[in-house]
């Protein structure tokens, strides 16, 4: 009777931990849906990408297949979270990894959420089932940069062709003028017409005449003035200014083969007016570990280490920092005001609008002329963001609009948006 009694509880106790655990491991099963996995691929591209890729190893392991390695989804949820605290209870897998990658201590994400998490694991999932495959139609010659383009031993083909038809056709017009001459002079022509035929025009005539002397003082003003005008409005223009920096930092190399994404660096762009230059904090992420570079070896690295105070032989800090005296690029006056999340979170444009093809430059340059009509003709030509914002959608409604809206529609050209 009392064992009846008992195995009653225990039962229950036990269905109810084995429902409790496949509860858990179901809220905790990775997503499929495409907005998770789109979710994910913005938290991969923003915080993970600087150290991992799906498929290669970077600063950290490759990611694909990532939770079958893990002794489960929760734990990578944890190490996500707080590795040093995976790895300070002294979990096996967390230690083998942290000693596998010299004990590189990877950065805790600690305000993410389990969703974020999975959403992010989604992303490496489907990333990770893709197959690797040339692009359509792309050749060796084309991999090779040879591209669709016309080679340049033919465009000089081309033009010294060019120049040998213009100079046999120079030699035709003289053969027809002699030939006219010829047929002329069997004419009966008077004396007047026989002298024109046979006046010899040369280059000192030419010179002397009066028209040719006003064509040459009216082409020189012409272009004079042109200069001065061009010269005035050059006047605090620094397109293509590319100075050297203090430390050769190399966009083509971290944004361009590296593929790390713009606002892991300028964390302000899509949180207010400044996109914000890093700080070596941020470089040490990375440069903790990876102590040589590609171009310049420990040359450059040695300059961060410097300036933070870091003794690279020891791996401990010293305390004695110096600043990084950047030199400044793009300099808008004060009376201009600018705001980078206005353009990037809300307008949803992208860096490269302004700032250029910046993921091929080894040294930044002003790629933009950033004057007054140049942002008048893009603020004229660009669409509003109006995707999921009802307020648009109204907005169009009510001017019975069937054209898109453009900036200038919405007040982009009004003054007291960029002058206060």
């Amino acid at each position: 009777m009392m064992k009846k009694r008992l195995s009653r509880p225990v039962t229950i106790l036990t269905f109810a931990l084995v429902l409790l655990f496949n509860l858990s491991s179901f809220a905790q099963a990775i997503p499929t849906e495409a907005e998770a996995i789109s979710a994910g691929e913005a938290l991969f591209n923003g915080n993970c990408k600087s150290c991992h890729r799906v498929k290669q190893k970077l600063v950290g392991p490759a990611l694909a297949g990532v939770e079958d390695r893990a002794p489960s989804v929760g734990w990578i949820i944890d190490w996500v979270r707080n590795p040093a605290k995976v790895i300070a209870s002294g979990d096996a897998y967390g230690v083998k990894i942290y000693e596998e990658y010299n004990k590189s201590q990877m950065t805790a994400f600690t305000s993410y959420t389990d969703e974020q998490i999975l959403n992010i694991l989604a992303y490496v999932k489907a990333e990770a089932s893709k197959v690797d495959a040339p692009a359509p139609g792309t050749t060796t010659a084309d991999a090779a940069g040879g591209g669709s383009g016309v080679p340049a031993g033919y465009l000089n083909a081309i033009l010294i062709g060019l120049v040998v038809i213009l100079v046999l056709l120079l030699i035709v017009l003289g053969l027809i003028i002699n030939a006219l001459k010829r047929y002329l002079d069997q004419k009966d022509l008077s004396d007047e017409d026989k002298e024109i035929v046979h006046s010899k025009y040369t280059i000192s005539t030419m010179v002397k005449s009066p028209g040719f002397i006003f064509l040459v003082i009216f082409l020189v003003t012409a272009v004079t003035v042109k200069n001065v005008i061009d010269g005035l409005y050059t006047i605090g223009i620094q397109q293509n200014y590319q100075p050297k920096q203090p430390i050769a930092f190399s966009h083509k190399i971290h944004a361009g083969e590296y593929e790390i994404e713009c606002r892991y660096c300028h964390t302000g762009a899509l949180k207010g007016k400044q996109a914000n230059i890093p700080s070596a904090n941020i470089c040490m992420n990375c440069h903790s570990q990876i102590r040589e570079g590609t171009n310049t070896g420990t040359t450059e690295i040695s300059k961060i280490y410097a300036a933070i105070g870091y003794d690279a032989a020891t791996g401990s800090y010293t305390g004695k920092q110096k600043p990084i005296e950047w030199v400044r690029i793009h300099n808008l006056p004060d009376l201009a005001y600018f705001n980078h999340a206005q353009h990037n979170n809300v307008g949803g444009i992208e860096c490269q609008t302004c700032h250029g093809p910046i993921e091929e430059m080894d040294v930044v340059k002003q790629y933009s002329l950033l004057t007054m009509g140049w942002c008048i003709d893009c603020h004229r030509k660009t669409d509003v963001n109006t995707k999921g914002n009802q307020y648009y959608d109204k907005l169009l409604e009510l001017h019975n609009s069937k054209k898109a809206l453009k900036v200038e529609d919405i007040g982009g050209l009004e003054c007291a948006k960029c002058h206060y």
